[in-house]
């Protein structure tokens, strides 16, 4: 498989630098500037002045020196502002060009690519984040995924596709990473295959996956990925950008007939190439438990006996940006730790001894403290050009008034926040989601947030939210807290007072709603 060397990715920057000057300096309109920077993993942020940077990181994982390289970078340029993304990337946002230049060329030495970040290119892979150290996984997926990361690269100097492509991986029917509705997903089975979905996607027109084959051998990912190319090139739309994500190719060619479509251009992969097998040979860790325990609620037992991986959410995904460099302190001298970006915007930190996992756990008591905490939300409408509303603004409102009300932990469960209907904190596959928008009151526009209810990720029992009505923003907080007393009060969780209590849920939120 043909990789590209990080000397041919620098070849690229001079012309990045170019444009981005000229933009800063006036000379480039931000539209314009946008469908170049886009490319390279950078966008102005809203009002020109500065611009945010998408690492890729294949999977979320975040080596001790990518780690290192990250939070050096965020000290020498004095960055504010981090965000852990929901497709596992991380963002560095508030940056002037000068540092955009050193991070995007000095990211390439340590394997962190930016290019395609953006724009109508292939994505970071998605990866279920503790694939690999995870009870009961059919089996680690991570080495594919990373081997279908290096194989995407490629497509971003060949011929440019409608827009922008998504690949994921799941190792087990939780489908963390919404590989069974992704523009092209590979979904772990027991026998040690894939089955793959494709055409699916969240925001506007959300579609699940169609089922384009099962019992796919791991060694032969890369012609179903090349397909997938091939099959959104010949039948995308390059005439629509609102119509040029694949999941629209359902509309166009009908189910039956897109996954004929696939099939064919798959066969014809087959028959041109020859030189598209992987063959990854499994690795097992070496490190082992020293005898050392740790317990409590953000400690997950590794598949690895006497290891243990520690959850760590900042509040919004958006940790203080010293805490990077904190952890690298925390882990450097400890063999094998690594960290992985999960897709709800949780920070995992890998094979831990049980007196390495207690120190972890003492270096980030700052996050979530309870299951609504995790909540989801993407960077914003105070950062993102194309937000309609802050979701962080929501998230720490939220966070603060059910913590005034004394809600107790899993009487609320995870929401998901949307600056916009595009789905970037997925708020379509919560089990209370929100998206941004506005609401006409007494003829004036005030901030307010779409309601959806009873979406689900998990294999087998898929579904987007049901779009319900909209509340206010200001008002919110006080829906989730008369929730959450409801709950409460019977002295269960969210989950199994549902059970019994669907209606309830609507109930509630109908006295919230803006007619």
């Amino acid at each position: 498989m043909k990789r590209i060397a990080p000397e041919v990715w620098k070849e690229d920057l001079a012309e990045f630098r170019e444009k981005t000057d000229q933009f800063y300096e006036g000379e480039l309109d931000k539209a314009a500037y946008k469908g170049f920077s886009g490319g390279y993993g950078s966008y102005a942020q809203r009002g020109g002045k500065a611009s945010m940077l998408r690492l890729r990181l294949a999977g979320g994982r975040l080596t001790k020196d990518k780690l290192k390289f990250i939070a050096d970078s965020i000290a020498k340029h004095h960055i504010d502002r981090v965000h852990l993304t929901t497709c596992q990337t991380v963002q560095l946002h508030n940056l002037h060009p000068e540092a955009i230049y050193d991070i995007v060329e000095s990211a390439l030495d340590h394997g962190i690519v930016t290019r395609g970040g953006g724009g109508d290119f292939p994505r970071n892979v998605m990866v279920s984040p503790l694939s690999g150290v995870e009870q009961g996984e059919y089996f680690d997926v991570l080495p594919y995924a990373e081997a279908a990361g290096e194989y995407l690269l490629t497509f971003i100097k060949a011929e440019k596709m409608p827009r922008k492509l998504k690949v994921g991986f799941s190792n087990s029917p939780a489908n963390q990473t919404h590989a069974t509705f992704r523009d092209l997903g590979f979904v772990a089975r027991p026998d040690g295959t894939f089955d793959v979905y494709s055409a699916g996607g969240l925001g506007n027109n959300p579609r699940m996956g169609l089922q384009v084959a099962q019992g796919v051998s791991p060694s032969k990912i890369l012609y179903y990925i090349c397909a997938m190319r091939d099959t959104f090139i010949a039948y995308g739309n390059y005439e629509k950008r609102n119509k040029a994500r694949t999941r629209y190719m359902q509309e166009t060619l009908g189910e039956e007939g897109y996954v004929k479509a696939y099939q064919e251009k798959l066969k014809a992969v087959f028959e041109r190439h020859n030189d598209l097998d992987i063959n990854i040979t499994p690795t097992s860790i070496a490190k082992k438990g020293d005898g050392s325990t740790a317990e409590g609620k953000r400690v997950i037992p590794q598949k690895q006996d006497g290891l243990y991986a520690v959850q760590y959410h900042p509040l919004g995904g958006c940790p203080a940006p010293s805490k990077l460099g904190e952890l690298y302190d925390v882990i450097r001298d400890m063999e094998d730790v690594e960290l992985r970006i999960a897709p709800d915007e949780t920070l995992y930190i890998i094979h831990l001894t049980g007196e390495e996992a207690k120190r972890v756990l003492a270096a980030t008591e700052d996050g979530a403290q309870s299951l609504v905490e995790t909540s989801v939300a993407c960077i914003g409408a105070s950062i993102c050009q194309v937000g309609l509303r802050d979701s962080q603004e929501l998230l720490a409102a939220i966070v603060r008034e059910t913590r005034s009300a004394g809600i107790p932990d899993g009487a609320l469960p995870q929401v998901h926040i949307s600056g916009c209907p595009s789905s970037c904190g997925t708020h379509q596959i919560g089990e209370i989601g929100f998206h941004g928008g506005v609401k006409m009151v007494n003829k004036v526009a005030t901030p307010a947030f779409t309601l959806h209810l009873n979406g689900c990720d998990t294999q087998g029992v898929e579904q987007f939210g049901e779009q319900v009505g909209m509340i206010l923003q200001e008002n919110i907080p006080a829906f989730l807290v008369e929730l959450g007393k409801t709950v409460a009060a019977t002295g269960g969780t969210y989950e199994e007072w549902k059970k019994e209590h669907a209606a309830q849920v609507r109930a509630i939120a109908e006295k919230y709603l803006v007619k």
